[in-house]
């Protein structure tokens, strides 16, 4: 007989096994600074935009103190006696007879006319001064030809030459305009030679050694190295053209800005001769601002080559 030994086996509870680490691994950094925050985060966009802004308006704010500055002081000091407000109104006063002259007309037809013969001097000024100057700069047996001729005529003013250019032109337009031009081409002509003489020569070696033609040579390294010291030439013209018209225009002149001052003081209209000072004033700064973004846009490459 034999003995069966049955074995009974009892379900067991499975055991979880809990890993245990020996290393501690430090807590995840939130992304921003502000992730723990249930308040809606300020997008970023709107956070740069705010920043520029601030930044614009504090470089206004410092751009603007010294005028701003100017214009109290101008306001105060006639009125507080400093200085006798019948050859210096204050300038609330200037700028009512600005208004008045710009309702009636005569401040737009007088800008217009000046600005008319500025420009026209100054843009011929410029087609001749750039081209000469290149030339000049670039072929020394030109330098050495036109060169005493040069020193002779940029040492005399212009405003000496204005009886001359009267006598010899009459009191028209032509004689208003040639002045202007004259002026205008010496700064832009000695800047220009100045620019082309002094570019590097290594970059001169550089492009001759790809076999450069004369034209190619001129618009990839000649042109776009002298355009910084070019444009200051042509700022100084661009200011010289206006104040050396506004001269021109106190001589035989029917309409402009000098006319307007010049009749303004002889009919003892004071606001009226200051308001047009201040325009003068405001068509050279708007003017110079111009070249200034005009010169940014042709010597991009040197400020992306600075970054």
């Amino acid at each position: 007989m034999s003995l069966t030994t049955r074995t009974t086996t009892t379900p067991s509870t499975p055991t979880t096994i809990t890993p245990t680490t020996t290393d501690k691994t430090p807590p995840p950094v939130p992304a921003r600074l502000d992730e723990g925050d249930h308040s809606p985060a300020r997008p970023v966009p709107v956070r740069q935009a705010l920043r520029r802004l601030t930044s614009l308006l504090a470089t206004g704010v410092t751009k603007s103190a010294a005028i701003v500055a100017l214009l109290l002081l101008w306001e105060t000091a006639p009125r507080l006696g400093l200085v006798d407000r019948t050859f210096l109104p204050p300038f609330s006063e200037v700028a009512v007879a600005w208004w008045a002259l710009a309702a009636d007309g005569q401040l737009a037809d007088n800008t217009f006319a000046s600005l008319v013969r500025s420009f026209s001097g100054f843009g011929l000024a410029v087609a001749l001064a750039v081209p000469l100057g290149l030339l000049i700069g670039w072929y020394r047996p030109v330098a050495d030809l036109l060169g005493p001729l040069l020193e002779v005529f940029r040492n005399t003013a212009a405003l000496a030459l204005l009886p001359v250019f009267v006598l010899l032109l009459g009191i028209g337009e032509t004689s208003k305009i040639s002045i202007v031009v004259y002026a205008c081409t010496w700064p832009i002509l000695l800047n220009t030679i100045s620019a082309v003489r002094s570019v590097d020569p290594t970059l001169l070696k550089l492009a001759k050694s790809m076999d450069l033609s004369a034209p190619r040579l001129f618009q990839k390294v000649i042109l776009p190295s002298a355009v910084p010291v070019m444009f200051t030439g042509i700022r100084l013209a661009g200011a010289g053209s206006i104040l050396v018209l506004v001269a021109a225009e106190m001589i035989g002149a029917k309409a402009g800005l000098g006319y307007l001052i010049n009749a303004s003081q002889y009919n003892f209209a004071i606001p009226q001769m200051y308001a047009g000072i201040v325009t003068i004033s405001a068509i050279g700064v708007t003017f110079n601002q111009l070249l200034v973004v005009l010169e940014r846009r042709l010597s991009s490459w040197r400020v992306s080559a600075g970054d």
